[in-house]
C-alpha cells in the first residue's frame, strides 16, 4: 500500500506576499539604473505606454549550439501603444545618509489639461484652478526658474523630470493622464543633466530617442485581477480526496495547536491577481512611428514579406482598437490587460546573453477575432472577390 511521501516543497513563493490589490494601478519605478557612465550624453531611463494586444513573429534564429539554429521560429510579441510623452518638470535630489531627500521642483508654464486632471478626484465638479496661480507668476516673471535651476546644479547629486502621457492620443475613454518621475542619467556633470532636462520642457519626447530596437528592457505593470479565489487556484496546492467532509479544494491541516494562531506561511483564500510585478530583460524587437496624414501605414511590413501594412491587424485589436501612434513590439507576454498602462524602464541588470540579431520576416496582422486567414482587406478582396458596401453602394430593393 502506497502512501504520501513525508516531504515535499512547498505550494507558491512567499517572496510575493502579501497576495493583496496593488495601491498602485501603473507600473512604479522604485529603482533607476546606475549612473556610472560619464561619456554617454545624458538621456532618459524609462517610458509609458499602453497596451494594446498580441500577436506573432516569423524570425530566423541565429544561436550557434542550438537545435534552432539557422532555422526558423515563431514567437509571440505584444504590443505597446507609446505616444510621445510630454515633460512638465524638473526635480532635484540630495543623497543623504537616509536616501534621496528632493532640493526643489521647478514645473513649465504650461500644463495640458489631462494632466491637470491628475491632481483632482473629480475634475468635473472642481473649480480647476490647479498651476494657474503658478502660470501667471512665471508669465509675469515673478518666478524664480533659473535660480531654482541654479541650486539644483550646485546642490543635487540626482536630476529626474516629471513627464505625462498623452492619452487623448490612444481614443481610450479616460481622459487624464499618466505622471511618472524619470531620472536623468549620463552627461559630464549635473550641469549638463539640469541643460538636457531644460530642454524638454514642454516638449513631446518620441519612445524611439529613449531606446533602440533589440535593446532590453524591464517592464513594470500590474497584472490582472481575478478577485476572491480558493486556496487550490491562489497556491496551487493539491486537492483532498473524493469523499473528503465538507469540500476538498482546501488546506487539511492549517497549523499545530501551538502555537495558537495560523502562520503566514499557510495558504489561504484571497485575492489573486492585480498585483504589481517586474519583469526583467525583455528585448524590443521593433519600434514603430506614427504614419503622417495622407500617407500609407507600412509600419508591419517586412524585407521578405512585402505586403503594404501596418501593425493594426484586421478588425483591430480585440478591446483596444486601432493602433494610431508611435508602438513598440516586445517579445513575449505582458503582464495586465488591454488598455493598462506599462512602465519600460532602461534594464537594471544587463542581459548576460549573446547578442542576437532580431531577423524578423513576418509579422501576422491577420484578424484576432477567430481564426484569422488574411493579413489586409485588400487580400481578402482580391481572393473573395467581394466588393464592400460604401456609403454610395445602394441596397438592393426588395422583390414584392
Amino acid at each position: 500500500m502506497s502512501h504520501r511521501k513525508f516531504e515535499a516543497p512547498r505550494h507558491g513563493s512567499l517572496g510575493f506576499l502579501p497576495r493583496k490589490r496593488t495601491k498602485k494601478h501603473r507600473g512604479k519605478i522604485r529603482s533607476f539604473p546606475k549612473d556610472n557612465d560619464r561619456t554617454k550624453d545624458a538621456h532618459l531611463t524609462a517610458f509609458m505606454g499602453y497596451k494594446a494586444g498580441m500577436t506573432h513573429v516569423l524570425r530566423d534564429v541565429d544561436r550557434p549550439g542550438s537545435k534552432l539554429h539557422r532555422r526558423e521560429a515563431v514567437e509571440a510579441v505584444t504590443i505597446i501603444e507609446a505616444p510621445p510623452m510630454v515633460v512638465v518638470g524638473i526635480v532635484g535630489y540630495v543623497e543623504t545618509p537616509r536616501g534621496l531627500r528632493s532640493l526643489t521642483t521647478v514645473w513649465a508654464e504650461h500644463l495640458n489639461e489631462s494632466v491637470r486632471r491628475r491632481f483632482y478626484k473629480n475634475w468635473f465638479a472642481s473649480k480647476q484652478k490647479a498651476f494657474t496661480k503658478y502660470a501667471k507668476k512665471v508669465a509675469d516673471g515673478k518666478a524664480d526658474t533659473e535660480g531654482q535651476l541654479t541650486r539644483i546644479k550646485e546642490y543635487c547629486q540626482v536630476v529626474r523630470v516629471i513627464a505625462h502621457t498623452q492619452i487623448r492620443e490612444c481614443n481610450l475613454r479616460q481622459k487624464k493622464a499618466h505622471v511618472i518621475e524619470i531620472q536623468v542619467n549620463g552627461g559630464a556633470d549635473i550641469a549638463a543633466k539640469v541643460d538636457f532636462a531644460q530642454s524638454l520642457l514642454e516638449k513631446p519626447v518620441p519612445v524611439h530617442s529613449v531606446f533602440t530596437e533589440g535593446e532590453f528592457v524591464d517592464v513594470l505593470g500590474v497584472t490582472k485581477g481575478h478577485g476572491m479565489e480558493g486556496v487550490v487556484t491562489r497556491w496551487g496546492v493539491k486537492r483532498l480526496p473524493r469523499k473528503t467532509h465538507r469540500g476538498l479544494r482546501k488546506v487539511a491541516c492549517i497549523g499545530a495547536w501551538h502555537p495558537a494562531r495560523v502562520t503566514i506561511h499557510v495558504p489561504r483564500a484571497g485575492q489573486r491577481g492585480y498585483h504589481h510585478r517586474t519583469e526583467k530583460n525583455k528585448r524590443i524587437m521593433r519600434i514603430g512611428k506614427k504614419v503622417a496624414e495622407g500617407e500609407k501605414d507600412v509600419t508591419a511590413t517586412t524585407e521578405f514579406d512585402l505586403t503594404e501594412k501596418g501593425i493594426t491587424p484586421m478588425g483591430g485589436f480585440p478591446h483596444y482598437g486601432v493602433i494610431t501612434n508611435d508602438w513598440v513590439m516586445i517579445k513575449g507576454g505582458v503582464v495586465g490587460t488591454k488598455k493598462r498602462v506599462i512602465t519600460l524602464r532602461k534594464t537594471i541588470i544587463p542581459s548576460t546573453k549573446r547578442p542576437e540579431p532580431l531577423g524578423i520576416k513576418f509579422i501576422d496582422t491577420s484578424s484576432k477575432f477567430g481564426h484569422g486567414r488574411f493579413q489586409t482587406a485588400e487580400e481578402k478582396q482580391t481572393f473573395t472577390g467581394l466588393v464592400p458596401r460604401g456609403p454610395a453602394t445602394q441596397p438592393r430593393a426588395s422583390a414584392e
